[in-house]
């Protein structure tokens, strides 16, 4: 039974390592060469809400597998793993549930990428959110592997 829960961990991380990396480095910027950028953001943006539906379930999944796990609390691989599994998941739900939101509520304010001023106000503050998230989606990428590494080290 426990090999069976860290084979469904190991699985959950490896979608979650393995969707961030097609969606940010391979799906975005070939959406981004294909098309003007405002099509680009409109496409990229319907595909957002799904996406950080896909990280929280996952991050939330392997919390939970994590625990099932039945791991010697007293390692440091558990405390660090337990550790980035809450930040994963805190992460990721800041970016749905506050981020993303904000994000959207800007971006109506921009009529368009291509034509309105780079400093306008609502162009600003659209730059510094998807900072940002840029800056948080990287933080779970790498979250989710160094959680790979170490799920080695969870069961002897």
């Amino acid at each position: 039974m426990r090999s069976s829960i860290l084979l469904l961990y190991t699985l959950t991380l490896s979608l979650w390592v393995g969707g961030i990396t097609i969606f940010t480095f391979i799906v975005t910027p070939a959406i981004f060469r294909s098309y003007n950028r405002d099509m680009a953001g409109e496409i990229v943006g319907r595909l957002f809400p799904g996406y950080f539906t896909y990280t929280l379930a996952l991050s939330a999944l392997a919390l939970l597998l994590f625990f099932l796990l039945g791991a010697d609390r007293s390692t440091k691989a558990f405390q660090l793993s337990l550790a980035l599994l809450t930040l994963a998941l805190l992460a990721n739900a800041y970016v749905s549930f506050k981020l993303h939101p904000d994000t959207v509520r800007i971006k109506q304010q921009v009529t368009s990428f291509e034509r309105e001023p780079s400093d306008s106000p609502a162009r600003r503050e659209f730059r510094r959110l998807h900072a940002i998230s840029a800056v948080v989606n990287l933080f779970v990428l790498a979250d989710g592997v160094t959680l790979l590494v170490l799920s080695k080290r969870l069961i002897n």
